[in-house]
């Protein structure tokens, strides 16, 4: 009988070479984190700033296309039944259907996009770009969905569900991408 593996962190760049058991911990573990960064937020209307997008962009890098998105869509799954995962504890579809569903609903998308294209190039700026690009995709789609459901303005939904978050999110890929880039350099090793 083979033994369980442990639950370690993927020796490679994705857990594609990982037992099952490692890839479900890890999965859930990153849509747990990203349920977690909802909470750390700053009131703001109509959207709020969190650090969920942080978690998006590390879950695609660390753990690949199809394991970031499925950790996303988990995360995503948890919140339309029920559980209190996304911003300020609020749960269901009526979030996801909401104004700020286009952000949520992007978030499997851009880590799929970010675990496809991160292992493609070894340099640090191809990393920043395609994280910035992760980025670009939620909120292009969620200022789309903020526009149709609630603001009916596209200069005003630009300002208010894009141009805003700027400055938040370009600390956020800055962390993401360093703790990924310092990340694959301890692999290497």
């Amino acid at each position: 009988m083979q033994a369980v593996s442990t639950i370690a962190w993927p020796k490679g760049l994705s857990l594609k070479n990982e037992s099952m058991v490692a890839q479900a911990f890890w999965v859930s573990t990153f849509s747990i984190l990203t349920a977690l960064g909802a909470q750390v937020q700053i009131p703001h209307n109509p959207v709020p700033f969190t650090l969920q997008t942080f978690f998006v962009l590390l879950s695609g890098a660390m753990l690949g296309k199809r394991n970031g998105c499925l950790s996303m869509a988990l995360y995503l799954l948890f919140g339309a039944v029920g559980l209190p995962v996304f911003s300020g504890a609020g749960f269901g579809l009526a979030r996801i259907i909401g104004p700020t569903g286009g952000y949520l609903l992007a978030f499997p998308v851009a880590a799929f996009f970010v675990g496809y294209f991160v292992p493609l190039r070894q340099e640090f700026l191809w990393v920043i770009g395609t994280m910035l690009f992760g980025l670009l995709i939620i909120f292009s789609l969620g200022t789309i969905q903020l526009n149709e459901v609630l603001i009916h303005n596209w200069r005003v939904s630009l300002q208010s569900g894009f141009l805003i978050f700027s400055w938040w999110d370009v600390v956020k890929l800055g962390a993401a991408s360093s703790i990924f880039q310092y990340y694959r350099s301890r692999v290497k090793k």
